[in-house]
């Protein structure tokens, strides 16, 4: 029996959806009190997004399905085993529309994030000195408090950003979900990780 850890929140309905519609899963789950799950030869966890990697790389799951933003940020040693094409967004740099002609001749500047170690690694490798602010929720606040100038984050639509006042000045990164594995099981359960695998490829019966 495979282990199988899922993000509840914004990516929960279409992952489900398609492990229904491959055959992974024979019931449709419901995101709701239940967070650990027997259905068929699986059993499916629900956590949250950002505990995915923590439960694969822990050995507590097989398997898991998580946004590539995640993976950036946290870099577990984990395999990645198949993009599924889920859940598209961008992590992305914005700012107030004044601060996109200043934003190119940056070398020092104040940024609010969720990704505290993607933000530090991409400036720095802009050559830019960044000072970092983490915060958990509601990022597009900090340039309209005087927090930060610029924020690094997630986007899907861009609405929450229009909202806000705020413009995109750079893409960071493109992000969708994926299948990861953890290192022993994939060793050790090596056939019902790769037939999982087929069949949300979709290949063959």
């Amino acid at each position: 029996m495979l282990r199988l850890a899922l993000p509840r929140g914004r990516l929960f309905a279409e992952t489900v959806e398609l492990l229904l519609s491959r055959g992974v899963l024979n019931e449709k789950l419901e995101e709701g009190r239940k967070l650990f799950i027997k259905t068929g030869s699986l059993e499916v966890m629900l956590v949250k997004p950002s505990d995915v990697p923590v439960y694969v790389e822990g050995g507590v799951a097989d398997l898991g399905v998580c946004g590539m933003d995640v993976l950036l940020e946290r870099k577990p040693s984990v395999y990645r085993l198949l993009d599924l094409g889920l859940g598209y967004c961008k992590v992305v740099v914005a700012g107030r529309p004044e601060s996109l002609t200043r934003y190119p001749n940056l070398s020092h500047l104040k940024v609010a994030t969720k990704y505290p170690r993607l933000a530090r690694e991409f400036f720095t490798k802009r050559g830019v000195k960044a000072e970092v602010y983490y915060l958990s929720g509601s990022v597009e606040l900090a340039p309209l408090v005087g927090l930060a100038e610029f924020i690094l984050d997630l986007v899907q639509t861009g609405r929450t950003l229009k909202e806000n006042g705020l413009v995109i000045v750079e893409e960071v990164a493109e992000s969708t979900a994926w299948l990861i594995a953890n290192k022993d099981s994939f060793r050790t359960k090596n056939a019902a990780v790769l037939e999982l695998v087929r069949k949300l490829k979709g290949d063959g019966p």
